[in-house]
């Protein structure tokens, strides 16, 4: 009997072990689904921020591109910035050159000589004009304006002219409707 009962203990036990391992089969079998399932979203979200990295450091890579072909090309641009106008102002620097030597000859009359300078002055100016240099239009009495005008001194002037114009000692000039130079003026002082 006893051994009748050891065996009857011992097919119980294989039967426990059976269930047992029936059991865990079947909950190993429905873990890795899970784990797929996790896997598969947690890889979906690995991918997409793998995706949103690339984007990330494609754009980052080129905007820095962008900054240094910027940066290069507004260097080459204030390198040759004032070529053109170097250019076009050499035929008058050889003017001034020629007016030099002809004035130190013997034969060169005064008015010939400030002929000369003012065929000069001329070119320069029209040369000046075309790259945008314009020069401003003042007159004695015209309202004093601070955006303009650059005063130098007040002088007592009477009613009329107080806080006007009353003299120009420099003009002034614009280059593309941008002051370049404040015109310097004399004004009329507030009694």
């Amino acid at each position: 009997m006893k051994k009748n009962k050891d065996q009857k203990e011992d097919i119980k036990e294989e039967e426990i072990k059976e269930v047992a391992a029936e059991n865990q089969g079947q909950e190993t079998e429905e873990q890795p689904e899970e784990q797929e399932e996790e896997l598969s979203d947690l890889e979906k979200a690995e991918l997409a921020t793998e995706e949103a990295k690339d984007k990330y450091l494609r754009l980052y890579s080129e905007f820095e591109n962008f900054r240094r072909r910027t940066a290069k090309e507004r260097t080459q641009l204030f390198a040759t910035a004032g070529r053109d106008l170097i250019e076009d102002l050499l035929p008058v620097l050889d003017d001034l050159d020629r007016a030099n030597q002809s004035a130190e000859d013997e034969k060169a009359t005064v008015d010939s000589v400030k002929e000369g300078m003012d065929l000069i002055s001329q070119k320069l100016k029209k040369t000046l004009e075309n790259k945008g240099l314009k020069k401003m239009e003042i007159k004695r009495s015209d309202k004093f304006d601070d955006e303009f005008h650059e005063a130098i001194t007040q002088i007592p002037a009477g009613k009329k002219l107080e806080g006007k114009i009353v003299d120009v000692v420099e003009p002034g000039y614009f280059l593309n409707e941008t002051v370049v130079r404040f015109a310097k003026v004399v004004t009329g002082a507030k009694k």
